[in-house]
């Protein structure tokens, strides 16, 4: 029962039983989920499965363990104890099966399984060796009962490996299937909500090949944009977003897992998928029924790395967050090799909060399952603790990935070693101190607005101390670290917006912190111990009668769409406005309200909220033209070393006529052949042109009349100009 691309696909929670997004208050606990915790051996293996591809020790880190979604629910206890309030787990898909066998230099074969949930084959049944669609509700459920999000990681960017870079680049698999459907073209699901049957849906070696960019790995060296997001990314099928089929697929899929009542989706290898397609990608969740959920992604980046401007834009230019790559490799240069100073790590809290638009919004983290654990580089409880505190307390929103409260420490640097079984190799103890750090302060990040949405300021530092503060209003937080295990420092009096007064460590002395003094907007000296971290809070209790925002999502969208403001002194008595525009607020409370967009302007605008003509400060909201689609962008140009060419145009997507506002430059892997794809509101007459930006931004336009395209009237579909040429 094979059928065409598109399916009507027809489940959806309501509203009651979502969390809502995952906002800065949260702290979010990342599970992979075989190797987490197993509740249910009957889903270890299957009489149709290859039992050599399970291990279920711990041993052989390439085979699958058995955790599962069952296993979540029964450490939920284990999880709200720590203060987490939401988790991301593996994609919940049905994953590539086979073995996958690489060959190694001395003729020996490893052997390895998807145990991760990174090799999507069929995006509508669950992954079986988590549970089925049952399993994946009840855990969805039993984590919404405990106050917890689910965000799911979403694997949009390829399939499965489809050649084999070991033998020769051999075809291997890559194949994508769907279930069966019915005589309306509905996918078919029984009376679980499993999906019935698996019919091949698109082959990178045959049906459907133009599913995929089918470009192979990039040659060695090249690290150009086009071949980090066209070529393969590890001979993974690499998807092609430029046609309307996988990308409908692929909407429907995120809405499919949307309606199944996840509050967010992690999307993963943003940096190689088509910046356009996660626009639209983005957009098309967030319109469905249900309203904006939390997206952030994995912008894969080293430090430093010329492609930090790529990435520091890449939420303004999406609407998809960041894990914070940036942040991950100057914590790990801090306070695992000491190879920078505390002087250091203050700067970068100040320069990235300058270059985020939505800096409590990046994902802040230690380790993940793309990098060695941070084990491995800080063996010093002390130190590693302290690291803990800082990612606790900084601008963002933090992220812990399973085990790192266990201080898990693998056998070797590659990611895999890291992704230890859990529940064979490590205690679910609640008495390490890392596990308190994080349940104290993630308590803390709950109630207290300057560590949510509070300005960071740098009251102190030095090679191995730091002293700074989040200040939201008159919520405030003071945090003092130093890093030396076994030195201490002296203090000066340095300034501070905590009220006068005394204030408690609220680590309760967990690591080495005693009480200070406020007094007139200053804090006496003081001496840090050896390893000793200090956290310093006001937490009022009355509310303000003037708004405050905090922060929004979704941070892009267009009129008619739902968006939620964080802050306090907020409710459905509030006025709201969209670059001046009044918004209408459907529900509200002290801390949050659900507004509709209003028909603004379109462009970069200023949200406020006011009461009785007291006006809150303002938040940025990027507000589109309308619903986002693609237009695939050709034009043959020669160009002078140092230039690039851009497309400008009539809409805010296309820069609105301003060259310096215009999309990023055009790939010319086929010199003089320009192309770019461009998210643009749907079913709109465009008028642009082409230019040319000098490296010293020169800007050369194009002669003649502007030029027209109009784009597609749906969002997954996927408009393509014709090759024109350049007019001198």
């Amino acid at each position: 029962m094979a059928g065409s691309a598109t399916a009507s696909v027809n489940t959806v929670v309501s509203d009651s039983e979502r969390l809502g997004p995952v906002t800065p208050h949260d702290t979010i606990y990342q599970i992979l989920v075989d190797r987490f915790s197993d509740g249910d051996p009957n889903n270890n293996d299957f009489s149709d499965f290859d039992s050599s591809l399970v291990d279920g020790t711990g041993e052989d880190l390439k085979l699958y363990q058995g955790g599962d979604w069952q296993g979540i629910i029964d450490r939920i206890p284990y999880l709200v104890d720590m203060g987490i309030s939401a988790v991301w787990i593996s994609a919940p898909n049905q994953n590539r099966e086979e073995r996958i066998e690489d060959e190694q230099d001395d003729g020996s074969v490893d052997v390895w399984t998807s145990y991760h949930g990174y090799h999507a084959k069929n995006y509508f049944s669950p992954h079986r060796f988590f549970g089925d669609m049952g399993d994946f509700e009840a855990m969805r459920d039993a984590l919404h009962n405990n106050d917890i999000k689910l965000v799911v990681d979403f694997v949009s960017n390829h399939t499965s490996r489809w050649q084999n870079p070991t033998r020769d680049y051999k075809a291997e698999h890559g194949r994508l299937y769907e279930p069966d459907k019915d005589t309306n073209g509905n996918y078919v699901f029984d009376s679980d909500g499993n999906a019935v049957g698996s019919n091949l849906l698109a082959d990178p070696h045959g049906q459907n090949a133009d599913w995929f960019h089918n470009l192979g790995d990039p040659e060695s060296g090249d690290t150009s944009r086009f071949a980090y997001r066209y070529n393969d990314l590890a001979s993974l099928a690499d998807f092609n977003h430029e046609y309307s089929e996988p990308v409908s697929h692929l909407i429907d899929a995120a809405q499919f897992w949307k309606g199944k009542g996840v509050d967010g989706f992690r999307h993963d290898a943003t940096l190689h998928t088509n910046p356009a397609f996660s626009r639209v990608l983005k957009d098309a969740i967030d319109d469905d029924a249900g309203g904006p959920i939390t997206h952030f992604g994995e912008f894969f980046i080293s430090r430093p790395d010329p492609k930090y401007g790529e990435y520091e834009s890449f939420p303004d230019r999406t609407g998809i967050n960041n894990l914070d790559f940036e942040y991950m490799r100057a914590q790990t240069s801090v306070f695992g090799d000491f190879s920078e100073t505390m002087t250091d790590f203050g700067q970068m809290l100040i320069y990235t909060t300058d270059d985020y638009t939505h800096e409590h919004q990046a994902i802040n983290f230690v380790d993940n399952h793309d990098v060695g654990r941070f084990r491995l580089t800080q063996q010093n409880d002390a130190v590693y603790n302290a690291a803990l505190a800082a990612v606790m307390t900084v601008r963002g929103t933090p992220k812990i990935y399973y085990g790192t409260e266990q201080y898990v420490d693998p056998d070797g640097d590659s990611p895999n070693e890291g992704r230890v079984y859990m529940e064979a190799d490590y205690q679910f103890d609640k008495s390490t101190t890392a596990y308190n750090v994080i349940s104290k302060l993630a308590s803390l990040r709950k109630e207290n607005l300057g560590l949510a949405y509070g300005q960071t300021f740098i009251r102190h530092d030095s090679d191995d101390v730091i002293v700074f503060e989040r200040s939201f209003y008159d919520h405030d937080v003071v945090v003092a670290i130093n890093r030396q295990p076994d030195q201490s420092e002296s203090v000066p009096s340095v300034s501070t917006e905590l009220p006068d007064g005394t204030y408690t460590d609220e680590l309760d002395n967990l690591l080495g912190g005693g009480s200070i003094d406020a007094s007139g907007g200053t804090l006496d000296s003081f001496t840090l111990g050896g390893g000793e971290v200090n956290v310093w809070a006001s937490t009022p209790s009355t509310s303000p009668t003037t708004p405050r925002l905090g922060t929004l999502v979704s941070t892009m969208g267009s009129a008619g769409q739902t968006v939620y403001l964080y802050g306090e002194g907020l409710g459905t008595d509030v006025t709201v406005e969209f670059g001046g525009v009044e918004a209408t607020v459907n529900a509200g409370s002290e801390n949050h309200v659900e507004v509709v967009v209003p028909n603004a302007a379109p462009g970069e605008v200023s949200v406020t909220a006011s009461r009785n003509g007291q006006s809150s400060n303002d938040l940025v909201f990027t507000l589109l033209s309308g619903a986002q689609t693609q237009v695939v962008f050709h034009v043959n140009a020669e160009t002078a070393p140092g230039e690039n060419v851009h497309v400008v145009g009539n809409v805010p997507e296309l820069g609105g006529w301003d060259p310096s506002e215009a999309p990023e430059a055009m790939h010319n892997p086929n010199y003089p052949e320009w192309f770019l794809p461009v998210a643009v509101p749907t079913d709109t007459q465009l008028e642009f042109k082409f230019v040319k930006i000098a490296d010293d931004g020169t800007v050369t336009w194009e002669s003649g009349s502007n030029r027209t395209f109009t784009s597609p009237p749906q969002r997954s579909g996927v408009g393509s100009t014709p090759t024109y040429d350049w007019r001198s």
